[in-house]
């Protein structure tokens, strides 16, 4: 039995549509002209193009040809797979039925599907992997479709294998072009830019362009509680920038914690995402990537919503978000490394200029209230008369309580024993000092023994005892404070607690209570800070520090 061919006509028409086929570079174009294509090559009234997804199971895009909108519409989902459709992915085999619900593995047509019999289905198969199939429903003159249809339908399935192989190459050699870019223009505005909001907003807006998704995100967290929007792009997050959201309780908090990228394809099944807020703007799909850098977690980049008929971001966009999150890392590391080192500048300057106005005070102006004394001495001597001797004495314990303050001061600039004893034996000043001025019970203990730290860190937890018990006095309106110094293996922990009234630390603005000025103070040698209060329960403040 001789094979059968088709007809030199309908090979003509198969060689101009392949022609015209393998010039389309835009695969979604191209998958419509080849639905359109096998349509007319066989007669067919409907036909379709069902692409393949990664796991093989199911379909993940469908292409109409002789259904309208309204029909489409009215129709609601587009098939996953299921029936006979599934079966031509398991099988990846041609297959021609004349009446598709004789077949047992038939499940029907849903409401407002138009009447489908005679049916045709082929395998578009590329460098040997299943990429898709070609339906053809319904052939013209209610026949059945041939041999003749399948063998056309078949020519033409390779020739889609090739343009479809060549399209992907084109999309994907456009998108690293576009990745190549962007990624170019970010690195020059790394090397050139200050601003850290312009930085960011290039990178949310590259990322939003190149995802292809409705909304980009960067937060980065204030305090140890709550992460600001610092950068948006998207017309539904335009007035995102410079709001807050809690850290504990929220998807982007959670993912900052654990330290490494997620994805999720229906957001409302998630149940660590605040519902309200994704309700609000609609999300369905999400992208979150942590930003990392020096192993520290230092903000987050977050996506929504791809804008295609299918929302859900796969593998590749993962992995490009990563990329753009790992730029964005840099970005906020190297501004956070420039204020560090501004603030270091500030520190360095302030404790030069407090050791000299210390010494100033103690060397010259106390020299020189201690000559006063003396002279005052010598003319309460000279004098005659009570009068003159009292006001001479009355003018002598002013310059000696002159005196007193102008050692206190000098002490409180800089305390000569940090420098030449160290940090224990300058807190043990510091603390009875403080006690016997204020009258409030204060308990230091140390773990230290005679060890000395590092200069800077010194500085540091003493500037910190320092602003705690002034905070004390201000706000806490403590009876008792305790101050404790311990060591770790690696580290030294400096933990003050008074039985003060308290605060809520939601309510405190950014810098009240001194509390910023310890942050920066324990940010600048890169330990952690931790304060736990409550209104009518005093405070709890705890700085831990590297030593390295």
């Amino acid at each position: 039995m001789e094979a059968v061919t088709p007809s030199d006509g309908r090979l003509r028409s198969l060689l101009e549509a392949s022609m015209a086929i393998t010039s389309d570079l835009s695969l979604e174009s191209l998958l419509q002209r080849l639905v359109s294509t096998a349509a007319e090559l066989t007669g067919a009234t409907y036909a379709a193009l069902g692409v393949i997804d990664p796991s093989g199971q199911q379909l993940e895009s469908f292409v109409t040809s002789g259904i309208d909108h309204e029909t489409q519409r009215a129709i609601g989902d587009l098939p996953s797979g299921r029936g006979i459709l599934g079966a031509l992915i398991d099988e990846a085999a041609p297959l021609r039925l004349h009446d598709l619900s004789d077949d047992p593995r038939s499940v029907g047509v849903p409401p407002n599907h138009p009447a489908m019999h005679t049916f045709l289905g082929v395998p578009i198969l590329v460098r040997g992997v299943a990429y898709g199939n070609f339906y053809l429903t319904e052939k013209a003159g209610e026949e059945d479709f041939t041999e003749d249809d399948q063998e056309i339908v078949s020519l033409l399935a390779a020739q889609a294998a090739i343009a479809i192989e060549n399209a992907r190459l084109y999309e994907a050699a456009t998108q690293w072009s576009q990745q190549l870019e962007s990624l170019n223009e970010i690195g020059n505005a790394l090397a050139t830019e200050t601003d850290l909001g312009r930085l960011l907003d290039l990178v949310a807006r590259r990322s939003r362009e190149l995802l292809n998704a409705r909304l980009v995100t960067v937060l980065l967290p204030v305090g140890a509680e709550e992460l600001r929007f610092v950068a948006v792009a998207g017309e539904e997050g335009a007035g995102l920038i410079g709001q807050t959201m809690p850290r504990a309780a929220s998807k982007s908090g959670r993912v900052i914690e654990r330290g490494r990228s997620e994805r999720a394809d229906s957001v409302p099944d998630d149940p660590e995402v605040d519902h309200e807020v994704m309700r609000r703007f609609g999300v369905r799909t999400g992208l979150w990537v942590p930003l990392v850098a020096r192993g520290r977690r230092i903000g987050l980049l977050a996506a929504h919503d791809k804008l295609l008929a299918d929302p859900r971001f796969t593998d590749n966009d993962l992995r490009l978000a990563e990329t753009f999150a790992s730029r964005a890392s840099v970005a906020v590391d190297l501004s956070q490394r420039i204020a560090q080192t501004a603030f270091r500048r500030v520190v360095e300057a302030q404790e030069l200029e407090r050791r000299r106005l210390a010494r100033e005070l103690h060397d010259e102006t106390g020299q020189a209230l201690t000559s006063i004394l003396l002279g005052l001495k010598s003319l309460e001597d000279a004098v005659d008369g009570e009068d003159a001797r009292g006001s001479v004495a009355s003018l002598r314990e002013l310059v000696v309580a002159t005196l007193q303050d102008v050692r206190r001061l000098a002490v409180e600039l800089r305390p000569k024993v940090l420098d030449d004893f160290g940090l224990v034996p300058a807190l043990e000043r510091l603390t009875e000092s403080f006690a016997e001025q204020t009258e409030i019970d204060v308990r230091f203990e140390s773990g230290l023994g005679d060890e000395r730290l590092p200069a800077e860190v010194e500085t540091a937890l003493y500037r910190i005892v320092q602003e705690s018990l002034t905070n004390v006095v201000k706000h806490a309106h403590a009876r008792v404070v305790s101050i404790v110094l311990a060591r770790k293996p690696d580290a030294v922990v400096l933990v003050i607690e008074d039985d003060g009234r308290g605060f809520d630390p939601a309510d405190t603005r950014e810098g009240g209570f001194g509390l910023e000025g310890i942050r920066e103070r324990v940010g600048l040698l890169e330990g952690k800070l931790q304060v736990e209060s409550r209104e009518g329960a005093g405070t709890t403040i705890v700085a831990e520090v590297r030593l390295i």
